[in-house]
C-alpha cells in the first residue's frame, strides 16, 4: 500500500510546445541578424554632403588664390651676372697729330712706335681701365700723324688727315682760343669709325715762342702750342686722352652714387631760392624768367639725355642762418669759416621743399642765394688756408649749393621805416648764376673752374655756352649709363629674390610688363654703348632704371596678401574645420553602421539556407 500511495492517482499528460514558443524559436536575434537588406539612403546623403565639401575645396582655394604674373627670373640673373663679369665699355678712338716733329730723325721712331708709346702712357695714367664706362678693355685705338714739314707719316689704317690742310697755323696769339677750336672742328671733325673720336694736335714752335700753351676745346679737340720735346709731346697727349677726355680731370676711379644726383625716375628738379635774411633791412627780388631763358635753357637741353630737368624758383623772407659770424678788421667784413658750414643751413627756417613737382622719387637740388642782414653785411667765407672764397659759396653733396651775395651797399637807411625793396641787377644776377652753374657742375662730378693741372703741366679748359662741353657730356653719359645699369641690376635682383621668397605676393601684369621693358631697355643701352652712341645709351639706361623702380615700388605689391599658407589655414580653419569634421565623422559613422547592418542581413541569409 505504501508503494501504491507513492504514485499519483490521475497523472497529467506531458506538455506540448505552444505555437508562441515555436514562433519565438524561428524569429532571428535582432542583435545578430536582420531579415531585410539595409537601406543606403542615409549613406548616400552623408557621402553626398562629404563629396560636396571635397568638390568645393578647389573652388575655395581658387577664390583665395594670388595672381602672379610670370617674371623672367632667368633673364634677370643672366643680366646681373653679365654686367658683373663684363663691365660696360665704350669704343674710343684717339687721334694724335704732331706738327713740326721728326721722331724718325731724332729717336728713330715711326708713327706706330709713337702710338704704342702713347698707349703705354695712357695705361699708366689710367690703371683702372677695366672699370665700367671706360674704353673697351683699355685697348685704346690710337692713330698718329707726324708732319715734319718735309714729309708726313701716319699709322697704318689711320683716317686722319695728313697733312693738316685746314688753314695756316698761326702762332703768337693771332687766333683766339675759341677761333682755334672752331678751326680744328672744321678741319678734323670726329675720328672715323664707331664711337666718339678725340683729337690732340701738338704744334712744335721755336724756343722764342715763350711758354707752352695747352688748351682743351669745347668739342672733342685739344691742342698744344710751343716748343716741346718729343717725350713731353707724347706725355701731354696721353694725359689729355686719359685724364681729361676720359675722366674729365677727376681722379676718382670708381662709380659712386654721389657723382650723379639723378632721381630714380630719371628727373632732377632744380629749385632756385632767393633768401632774404632780414626783410626789415631790405627786400631783394630777381628777374628769374630772364635767366631761365638765357642761361638755364641751354643747360637743360645739354643734359636732356642724362636727366629730365625741371626748374622752379621762389623768394623767401625771414631766413636767418644757424651759424654765427665774427667781424674781421683785416678783411673789413664779417667772416664765417668752413667749420661753420654744417651749421649754416637752417632747416627750421628755410622752408625750401615746397614744390609739388618734386614729389615721388625725383631728385631735388637746392641752389640758394643768401642775402645777409645789415648787421652781418658784408659776409665772407674764409677758406681753410685763410684766404677768402672767390665765389663766396659752397656745396653740399646730393643736396645743392649756397651762394652768399652781399649787396653793393650794406648801409641801411635808418630814416626809412619801410623796408627797402630792390631788384638784383642783370649783371649781378648773371654773375650769381655763373657761380650756381659751377656748383651744379661740381654736384655732377665735374670741375667748376677752367684749369686742370696734371703731371705734364697745366691745361686750359674752354667753357661752353651750354655749360657743358661735348667731351664732358660724353664722360657724364658714360658714368650715368654705368650707374643706371648697375642700379637697374641691383633692383631687379632684389625684386626677383623678394617675389620668390613670398609665394603669396601679388604680381599683376603691369609689373611683369615693367620688368620686361626694363630688361629690354637695358639691352638697348648696352647695344648703343657698344657702338658709341652715348645719348641713346643714356636715355635707354634711364628708362631701364625708371621702369624697374616703378615695378619695385608698385602700389599693388604693398598688399596685405603677403601671408603664407600657414597663415591662410589659421584664418579659414575656424570657419570650415568644425563643420568639415562633423561631416567627415557623420559619413564614417554612417558607413560603419551600413557595414554592420549588412553583416546582420548576410548572417540571417546564411541561417535561412542552413534551415532549408
Amino acid at each position: 500500500m505504501e508503494e501504491i500511495s507513492n504514485f499519483p492517482l490521475n497523472p497529467e499528460p506531458p506538455e506540448e510546445e505552444s505555437p508562441q514558443s515555436q514562433m519565438h524559436e524561428s524569429t532571428p536575434d535582432r542583435k545578430t541578424m536582420r531579415t531585410t537588406k539595409p537601406g543606403i539612403k542615409r549613406l548616400i546623403l552623408s557621402l553626398t554632403v562629404l563629396f560636396s565639401f571635397i568638390i568645393g575645396f578647389p573652388f575655395l582655394w581658387k577664390s583665395i588664390e594670388i595672381y602672379r604674373a610670370p617674371l623672367p627670373f632667368d633673364r634677370i640673373e643672366s643680366f646681373s651676372s653679365q654686367l658683373e663679369s663684363d663691365p660696360l665699355h665704350f669704343p674710343c678712338r684717339f687721334q694724335a697729330i704732331f706738327v713740326g716733329f721728326d721722331f724718325s730723325a731724332s729717336r728713330g721712331l715711326g708713327p706706330n712706335d709713337v702710338a704704342a708709346a702713347i698707349t703705354r702712357k695712357m695705361s699708366q695714367l689710367n690703371p683702372n681701365s677695366s672699370r665700367c664706362g671706360n674704353c673697351i678693355g683699355g685697348d685704346y685705338d690710337v692713330s698718329v700723324v707726324i708732319d715734319s714739314g718735309s714729309s708726313c707719316a701716319q699709322t697704318e689704317g689711320s683716317e686722319a688727315k695728313c697733312p693738316l690742310k685746314c688753314g695756316e697755323v698761326v702762332f703768337g696769339g693771332k687766333l683766339s682760343d675759341e677761333d682755334f677750336d672752331e678751326m680744328l672742328k672744321r678741319c678734323l671733325g670726329n675720328v672715323g669709325g664707331g664711337g666718339k673720336g678725340y683729337s690732340v694736335v701738338v704744334f712744335n714752335g721755336d724756343k722764342e715762342e715763350g711758354e707752352v700753351r695747352a688748351v682743351v676745346g669745347k668739342y672733342r679737340h685739344a691742342w698744344v702750342l710751343g716748343h716741346v720735346s718729343e717725350d713731353e709731346a707724347v706725355s701731354r697727349t696721353a694725359e689729355i686722352f686719359a685724364r681729361v677726355f676720359m675722366n674729365a680731370g677727376s681722379e676718382g676711379n670708381s662709380i659712386r652714387s654721389e657723382f650723379m644726383p639723378v632721381g630714380a625716375d630719371g628727373r632732377i628738379v632744380l629749385s632756385f631760392s632767393l633768401l632774404n635774411a632780414e626783410p626789415q633791412d631790405w627786400i631783394y627780388d630777381w628777374s628769374f624768367h630772364e635767366i631761365d631763358k638765357t642761361l638755364l635753357h641751354p643747360v637743360i637741353q645739354a643734359l636732356q639725355p642724362i636727366a629730365n630737368i625741371t626748374v622752379e624758383s621762389q623768394v623767401l623772407y625771414y631766413t636767418p642762418k644757424s651759424s654765427f659770424s665774427y667781424w674781421d678788421d683785416i678783411h673789413g667784413s664779417h667772416i664765417f669759416s668752413t667749420k661753420d658750414l654744417p651749421f649754416f643751413l637752417n632747416s627750421n627756417e628755410w622752408h625750401l621743399d615746397t614744390s609739388v613737382a618734386a614729389g615721388g622719387r625725383s631728385k631735388v637740388l637746392q641752389l640758394v642765394v643768401y642775402i645777409p642782414s645789415a648787421k652781418e653785411c658784408p659776409l665772407q667765407l674764409e677758406l681753410p688756408n685763410g684766404d677768402l672764397s672767390k665765389t663766396n659759396g659752397f656745396i653740399s653733396p646730393m643736396w645743392g649749393g649756397v651762394v652768399v651775395w652781399n649787396p653793393e651797399s650794406c648801409v641801411k637807411d635808418l630814416e626809412s621805416k619801410d623796408p627797402d625793396r630792390r631788384v638784383i641787377s642783370p649783371q649781378n644776377l648773371q654773375k650769381l648764376f655763373e657761380v650756381l652753374m659751377g656748383q651744379l657742375r661740381q654736384l655732377l662730378g665735374l670741375k667748376s673752374d677752367n684749369l686742370y693741372v696734371g703731371q705734364s703741366g697745366a691745361y686750359i679748359l674752354l667753357g661752353s655756352e651750354r655749360g657743358f662741353t661735348e667731351w664732358e657730356l660724353d664722360v657724364l653719359s658714360g658714368k650715368h649709363v654705368c650707374f643706371n645699369l648697375h642700379s637697374c641690376a641691383t633692383t631687379l635682383g632684389s625684386l626677383s629674390r623678394l617675389v620668390q621668397s613670398l609665394p603669396r605676393m601679388i604680381i599683376i601684369d603691369e609689373i611683369g610688363k615693367q620688368v620686361k621693358f626694363s630688361l629690354e631697355a637695358a639691352k638697348f643701352a648696352q647695344s648703343y654703348a657698344s657702338t658709341g652712341i652715348y645719348n641713346a645709351s643714356a636715355v635707354s639706361s634711364r628708362q631701364a632704371r625708371s621702369l624697374v623702380e616703378d615695378a619695385f615700388f608698385h602700389p599693388s605689391i604693398m598688399s596685405i596678401s603677403y601671408y603664407s599658407f600657414e597663415h591662410c589655414f589659421a584664418i579659414y580653419s575656424p570657419f570650415f574645420l568644425p563643420v568639415t569634421m562633423h561631416v567627415i565623422l557623420a559619413a564614417l559613422r554612417e558607413w560603419k553602421r551600413y557595414k554592420q547592418e549588412n553583416r546582420k542581413y548576410l548572417a540571417w541569409k546564411a541561417k535561412e539556407r542552413i534551415v532549408s
